[in-house]
């Protein structure tokens, strides 16, 4: 795909092993892709780990040094930093250690944080600035693939053309509009709605 048509914007998820971490990251590098959003998919909603800690060390290594947007939620940072996050200041600080590993814009998702909390709080840091993006926060058990949402949404602003900010807030309001009308399916987690822009306007 890459020879044939090029692309504007990657997003990558789960990356299962070491090896696999380097394949990616040296097909990146090989066609200097300019836009990469890294969604470091570690902690299962559960709380199980995904990856083993070698292939953690990999992602922070190899992946996350040549990313545009790193994307992890607070158990994905805690795991990456070895840290506790359980406060904005404590996302700040983990989006700056995030950023010291060579990435140009961090993400940490705050969706997360205190269940009670009425807005869904997202840090957002360039390397000098913080920003913090807040949506109202929906209690709902269907809220499977909201990460992956978010990530790919990020990137497919990137691939329009808009500045890094401005792809994370639309990003960030598609998401929250997903889960708004998500799908209340099965027994377990149901899926964000990806539809909800056709239906919304957005």
């Amino acid at each position: 795909m890459l020879d044939d048509i090029g692309t504007d914007a990657v997003k990558t998820g789960m990356l299962a092993s070491p090896d696999i971490v380097k394949a990616v990251t040296d097909i990146l590098k090989e066609y200097k892709i300019k836009n990469i959003v890294v969604d470091p998919v570690m902690i299962a909603k559960s709380g199980d780990a995904l990856l083993s800690k070698e292939a953690c060390n990999t992602v922070i290594k190899e992946l996350i040094p040549i990313a545009t947007v790193v994307t992890p939620n607070i158990q994905e940072a805690e795991a990456m930093l070895n840290i506790k996050i359980e406060s904005i200041d404590d996302m700040k600080r983990a989006g700056a250690m995030i950023r010291d590993m060579g990435c140009n814009f961090v993400v940490i998702k705050g969706g997360h944080m205190n269940g009670k909390d009425l807005m869904a709080t997202d840090v957002v840091f360039d390397g000098k600035e913080f920003f913090l993006f807040s949506e109202t926060r929906f209690d709902t058990k269907n809220c499977h693939g909201t990460g992956c949402t978010f990530s790919a949404a990020i990137a497919a602003g990137l691939a329009k053309g808009y500045p890094v900010l401005k792809a994370i807030e639309q990003a960030k309001a598609f998401i929250t509009a997903a889960i708004r009308d998500s799908f209340n399916i099965g027994n377990g987690h149901g899926p964000t709605n990806h539809f909800t822009g056709m239906k919304t306007g957005w």
